[in-house]
């Protein structure tokens, strides 16, 4: 395996990210641990798949992904672990997955978590998977086949009456604001139409910059960031503060008007 990412809504504030890497560090520790984020939204889907699809493609297959999203979402969470474009994802079995490939995918369940079992024995079990997957293919493990859970995706962009209805799924560091429209559905829906994008029911950005130095400092404007993804941002300001855009509020009011 060439190394092991987590990606987790646990945060930095108490001992669970490094309980994580401890126990899977006993099983593989020659093997780096990776963190892509431990500060998603608590419970916020879209934000977790935006995040894992944008950086799982950049390390190299054979990557093992572990996903401790919404852990406990379901009655008796399962640990289920798919193969996807010679990636391995250990996930539990909450939609997640699904919703940042877009695609559904079948996976094996590795482990059902009982009211018997803590969150360092799910890790012991994610642990003995990524062992065993050292000299065995995800197919010669003799785990029980399952098709993973599809959840709507409720914050999706969605076209009505004339507009790109969008939300805030992302929060940068530098306040950069990245909404649920890539460029490939913004090209799709707007068919060479002119547009225009509202947000914050006041603010107005009539143009798509390359960069953030196509507008003056302390200009807004709005760019596709290296991923795709339409970003409201101001040139070396922080566009979240300075509009009032938070994750899921209705208030943020993000539209692409078509001309």
């Amino acid at each position: 395996m060439a190394c092991i990412t987590l990606l987790s809504d646990f945060g930095l504030q108490e001992a669970s990210v490094a309980i994580a890497k401890g126990i899977l560090m006993q099983h593989s520790p020659a093997t780096p641990i990776v963190d892509i984020s431990h500060e998603i939204q608590p419970f916020n889907a879209s934000q977790a798949a935006y995040l894992l699809a944008s950086a799982y493609p950049n390390f190299p297959q054979g990557t093992i992904h572990v996903l401790l999203f919404d852990l406990f979402s379901e009655p008796a969470p399962r640990l289920v672990l798919c193969e996807h474009k010679g990636h391995y994802f250990l996930t539990p079995d909450n939609g997640l997955l699904p919703l940042a490939m877009g695609t559904d995918i079948a996976g094996a369940i590795c482990f059902t978590m009982t009211k018997e079992h803590t969150f360092p024995d799910w890790l012991n079990a994610a642990g003995e998977v990524i062992t065993s997957l050292r000299s065995k293919k995800a197919d010669d493990l003799g785990l029980p086949p399952v098709k993973l859970k599809v959840t709507k995706d409720k914050s999706a962009a969605r076209l009505e009456s004339g507009a790109i209805i969008c939300e805030a799924i992302h929060v940068d560091h530098y306040e950069n604001v990245v909404i649920n429209l890539t460029q490939q559905q913004l090209a799709q829906w707007a068919g060479g139409r002119q547009f225009r994008l509202t947000f914050a029911s006041m603010e107005e950005i009539e143009a798509i910059s390359n960069s953030y130095s196509d507008v003056r400092e302390g200009f807004k404007l709005c760019r596709f960031n290296s991923v795709g993804y339409l970003e409201i941002c101001v040139n070396r300001g922080k566009a979240a503060s300075l509009f009032g855009l938070k994750l899921g509020s209705k208030q943020n009011d993000i539209k692409i008007i078509l001309e």
